[in-house]
This record gives C-alpha cells, sequence and structure tokens, in this order.
C-alpha cells in the first residue's frame, strides 16, 4: 500500500495527527500527539516543534532528516520505528525515559535536552554530540560511543569497560561518570 504524499504544510495546533502519509518538508507546530498512533506514518525532512510526542506508537514510521525542537517526548519509542535511513535531531527536548535501543544513529545531535532514564543499549551513537544534556541514569549498554562528544554534558554514568569509548570527548571536569561502575571515592 502506497501512502499520500504531502509535501511542504504546515500543521498547527492539532490535537490529533493527520492523516497516515507520507510527509515531506512538513512543519508541525504546537501539537499534542501524546499517546497517538504514529505507525507507519513516514515523515521526510520534517519539523516538530513545540509539541507533545510522549509515548507515541511508532511501529514501522519513518524518519528522515526530521528534526524536533522543544518537544515534550517522555518515553519515545524511537527504537519501533524504520531503521532505514533514521536521521535525527532534537534540540531542547524532553527525552526523559525514551527508548534509543539497537538504533544507528551515527551523527545525531542533541543540544540542551533532558535524557533522565533513556535507553542506549546497543545503539550506535558513534560522532553524536550531546550538548548540555542531562543524561542522569541514561543507559548505555553495549553502546557504540566512539568520537561522541560529552563535553558538556553532565549526569551521565558509563562503563568504559561495557562501551566502545574510543575518541569519544570528554572535559577534565566530568571525567567522574566514567568511574562511576568502579564504586571509587572522589573528592
Amino acid at each position: 500500500m502506497s501512502l499520500e504524499f504531502i509535501p511542504d504544510k504546515v500543521f498547527k495546533n492539532l490535537s490529533t495527527p493527520p492523516k497516515q502519509a507520507e510527509y515531506d518538508n512538513c512543519t508541525f507546530v504546537n501539537c499534542n500527539f501524546k499517546e497517538a498512533y504514529l505507525s507507519g506514518y513516514s515523515f521526510l525532512e520534517c519539523e516538530f516543534v513545540d509539541c507533545d510526542l510522549s509515548l507515541t506508537k511508532l511501529k514501522d514510521a519513518t524518519f528522515k532528516e526530521t528534526d524536533f525542537k522543544n518537544c515534550k517526548m517522555v518515553g519515545f519509542p524511537l527504537l519501533e520505528c524504520n531503521p532505514f535511513l533514521l536521521s535525527v535531531k532534537f534540540n531542547h527536548c524532553k527525552l526523559d525515559l525514551a527508548l534509543f535501543n539497537s538504533l544507528q544513529l551515527k551523527h545525531t545531535t542533541f543540544e540542551s535536552c533532558s535524557l533522565q532514564q533513556t535507553d542506549f543499549t546497543g545503539a550506535n551513537l558513534s560522532f553524536s554530540t550531546f550538548n548540555n544534556c542531562n543524561l542522569k541514569h541514561a543507559i548505555f549498554e553495549q553502546t557504540n560511543l566512539m568520537s561522541t562528544d560529552f563535553r558538556t554534558a553532565e549526569n551521565f554514568s558509563i562503563n568504559p569497560e561495557k562501551n566502545q569509548l574510543k575518541n569519544a570527548k570528554f572535559l577534565n571536569t566530568n571525567l567522574s561518570g566514567l568511574l562511576d561502575a568502579f564504586q571509587l571515592d572522589i573528592s
């Protein structure tokens, strides 16, 4: 079944998602899609601004070059989406309890986001950036973090023995999150 193609539209103040379709270069502003079914939708070069996407259902949804700005995305299950050509950016988003397990997210930018208790188990986040992000209790297990930038991230706890960290970037003032697994008393 082929989806209807909807290009270059702006959707504002929706309380339910528009019909299932392929949205290209569309903008969604101040939409409340909390707990909505976006399964099978396709978003290509789209932007979500000031939207609530918490606990949405995303089975086989496509996000290609999609930007999220100032969105509430608690429990966002990105792991359910179509992984083919997955490319997203997050700016000032609340992504607490989100699920990014086993996804290919190379070169992903997280800018000023809350990622508390977010699960990155098995994900490839190489060359990604966490600028001014709160990673309190975020889960990094068997995660590829090679060349990832954590210099301005805070509250992360990453076990170097269980993750790939070659060339990852940290400040000397935020290295303690790499030692949590060793239960050291650092003063």
